[in-house]
Formats: structure tokens, C-alpha cells, sequence
């Protein structure tokens, strides 16, 4: 009969990968660790409590009563409506007035906007879907989380079809809130305890400044008006050296609190910063991650072994008790590869020579994850090598595998 292994090593009965270094032991990476504010009535300052009741009776006597955001009514009290009113009370420092402008601001601007209605609607962005804003797989917390890449509009042609002129520019963002609201609807609880912001990282290599300052300024004021508290972290990867002159430009429009939530990650840092955020399995292949565009059509994503590598330092993975006839499948990356990667079989029998799997060769910084698989003609071990010793970088990385039985007998 078929039979696999577990994909996680560390599951594996009997085939515990061994792991062996040139300088130092694997260390293993721990991400920080970023707490929502609480939505549980009973852990509010007996002040936000009262702000959150004030604001009830306000927007009970206002023409917004009997109103609702992503199918919850605001005054049905349940636990559902406590969470978005706390969120737009978080936004105002629970100053009550403040807070139910801004939430008739954004009432307005939905009914406007007719957000209802829009996640079913068909904009014409069918190619940008999957590339220029997505939702992909979940944070270590259980965010879920959206990637903005907007590289492609640096080709003349498709930044005068969708940033031309006004109109233009309108149906872009609509579409790109379009997505916003997908997930909202479809990947926070809106409970207590429960997931209710997403993560957000956003890719600034090769955007053109011109896209930047035209597009960031208005989805990043429409998002902080009307999604307040909807992001526990936005994250931006491989920074160019003049975003910090855009930053100081809309920096302004930004409160504190949206601000403290910002993390900047200069270009060839991606993997190092994602991976303190977001398991390597979740992590796309193009940010030195594992997670592929078909991932979501076999089910959750198979878990991965993290590791680190210093500079000047060679890291051996063995992975022992593999049968004759068995067929073995991995996948490896390291974030910003530079450095040579090799693979090959010891078969357990003494007369027997090692079988080279994969030749060495030099794996460049742009190098997205190796995925392999090899048949055995006989028991052995697999052992799979990155030799990161002519570089001074700690880089991170991961890997993970199956085995697969032989039908027949060996």
C-alpha cells in the first residue's frame, strides 16, 4: 500500500533528521510577539466603558441608527458591534464625539461608496488579481494577510491604463478596497478573543515615485478613515533609499497610533523581516518563502522547519531511515540565498558510494525556493547542505519534506 510520512521532520516516527554544523548550532527564530487591544468588556477601564455605552446613545438618536458594517448592525447588541465601535473609539482615544464623526464620516462614505455591494462586483482588474493586491495566508498571530506590490507600473503601458487620469485612478481604488473588503468580510471574527485586523505588507521595489506619491497618499487616507483599527501591522519591504522623503509627505495625514504600527524593511531584508512575522510556509516564494499561489488548493499549507545560518558557517540537514524505493520530495529556501547549495544520498550499506542528487551551485540572491524529489535504489540518508562560509550574513531559512513508500517490495 502507498504509505507518506508526515511533511513536519520533526513528526517523523524513527526518521529524525539529524542536523549537522560546521561552527555553531541551529538557532532557532522567535518572532515578537504583538498583543491586540482587547475587545472583552470586562478588561475596559471602567472610562472606556462608559465612552463605549455614550457613543451607543448617541448613534442610537442619530439618523445612523439603524445602520451596519460588513452585515453586523452597530445596535444590535451583541458582541459583534461592541468590536467595530470600540475599533472607531481606539481611533479617537475614546473621545466620544470624535469617535461618532468619524464613524458618520465612514457611514457615509460606505453608502457613498456602495461597499455592500461592491465584493461581488466585477471591475475589469482580473490580471492584477494575485499580483498587485492579494490576500494570502495568516501571520504567527493568525492575522490573515494582504500584499500590495505595485512594481508593475513601472511599465509605461500599464500605468496609463490604470492611473492615466482621475477616472482612472477612481476604478483602481475601488478595486483595491474592493479587496480590502473581501477580506474583512470573509477573514476577521469581529469577537472578542477573536482575529479582528489583518496584517499588511506592502512591496515598494521597482514602484515608480510618480505611482507612489499619486496612489499611497489616497489609500492610505481612505484606509485610516474608514478601516480604523483594521491593521495590527503594515509592513514594507525592500524600501528604496528616497522613501523616506515620500514618508515625511504623508506622514502628516498619519496618526501616532497608525504610525507605531509601521515596519520598514530596506531591499534584501524581506525574508529576514517576514519570517519574525509569518511562517515560511505562508510566506510567498518570490520573499524567500515556500507558500505557492496553488498551496490553498490542497488544503493548509504543510508546516516548515525554520533554521538560521551565520556568516562563514555550513549547515548539513540530514534526513535519516529513508527505505529503498521510497521517493523523497523537499523544499528549501534561504532568504537571500548568495551562497551554494548542494544535495545528495548515502546509501546505509559500507560497499556503497554517496549519490550526488543535486550538483553544487551557487544560488543567487533572487532565487526563489528548490524543490526536489529523488527515488532511492536502496536505505539511506538525505543530506541536504547550504554553505553560506564565504559570506559575514546570518540569513534564515527553511525547509521541509515527505517520504513516500514504495508500492513494491525492495
Amino acid at each position: 500500500m502507498d504509505s507518506s510520512l508526515p511533511p513536519t521532520p520533526f513528526d517523523h516516527q524513527n526518521t529524525e533528521p539529524k542536523k549537522t554544523f560546521m561552527t555553531s548550532f541551529l538557532i532557532p527564530l522567535f518572532s515578537n510577539h504583538f498583543k491586540e487591544d482587547t475587545y472583552f468588556l470586562s478588561e475596559l477601564k471602567p472610562s472606556e466603558q462608559k465612552s463605549l455605552q455614550d457613543l451607543k446613545h448617541k448613534l442610537s438618536s442619530s439618523s445612523f441608527a439603524a445602520s451596519s458594517m460588513w452585515g453586523v448592525p452597530l445596535l444590535c447588541g451583541d458582541d459583534r458591534a461592541d468590536v467595530i465601535l470600540l475599533k472607531f473609539l481606539r481611533a479617537r482615544d475614546f473621545k466620544v464625539s470624535d469617535s461618532l464623526r468619524m464613524l458618520e464620516k465612514c457611514l457615509e462614505w460606505r453608502e457613498e461608496f456602495k461597499t455592500e455591494k461592491l465584493t461581488e462586483e466585477d471591475l475589469g482588474f482580473k490580471d492584477l488579481e494575485g499580483k498587485v493586491a492579494y490576500m494570502r495566508g495568516y501571520d504567527r498571530e493568525g492575522h490573515p494577510v494582504c500584499y500590495n506590490v505595485y512594481g508593475v507600473f513601472k511599465e509605461r503601458e500599464m500605468y496609463e491604463r490604470v492611473f492615466g487620469d482621475e477616472e482612472k485612478l477612481n476604478k483602481f481604488l475601488r478595486w483595491r478596497v474592493q479587496v480590502l473588503e473581501r477580506g474583512v468580510t470573509k477573514l476577521l471574527h469581529f469577537k472578542p478573543g477573536g482575529v479582528n485586523s489583518i496584517i499588511q505588507v506592502t512591496d515598494l521595489k521597482d514602484m515608480p515615485k510618480r505611482e507612489l506619491r499619486v496612489a499611497s497618499n489616497q489609500i492610505l487616507s481612505l484606509f485610516q478613515d474608514n478601516y480604523p483599527e483594521m491593521v495590527a501591522t503594515k509592513i514594507f519591504i525592500n524600501v528604496p533609499w528616497y522613501f523616506s522623503v515620500l514618508y515625511s509627505m504623508f506622514s502628516p495625514f498619519l496618526t501616532h497610533r497608525t504610525k507605531s504600527k509601521f515596519v520598514m524593511s530596506k531591499e534584501g531584508n524581506a525574508a529576514e523581516t517576514l519570517y519574525k512575522f509569518i511562517r515560511p510556509e505562508d510566506i510567498p516564494v518570490q520573499y524567500g518563502g515556500l507558500g505557492r499561489p496553488t498551496d490553498s488548493q490542497t488544503g493548509p499549507p504543510k508546516p516548515a522547519s525554520e533554521f538560521s545560518i551565520k556568516g562563514g558557517e555550513k549547515v548539513n540537514i540530514q534526513i535519516e531511515g529513508i527505505e529503498g524505493g521510497a521517493t523523497i520530495s523537499w523544499e528549501i529556501v534561504v532568504g537571500g540565498w548568495d551562497l551554494e547549495y548542494t544535495a545528495e544520498f548515502i546509501p546505509n550499506a559500507e560497499e556503497s558510494y554517496a549519490i550526488v542528487v543535486e550538483k553544487p551551485r551557487q544560488m543567487k540572491d533572487s532565487d526563489e525556493a528548490v524543490c526536489n524529489s529523488y527515488t532511492t535504489g536502496e536505505a539511506g540518508k538525505l543530506i541536504i547542505s547550504v554553505d553560506n562560509t564565504l559570506s559575514r550574513k546570518k540569513k534564515v531559512a527553511a525547509y521541509r519534506y515527505t517520504v513516500r513508500k514504495s508500492t513494491t517490495a525492495v
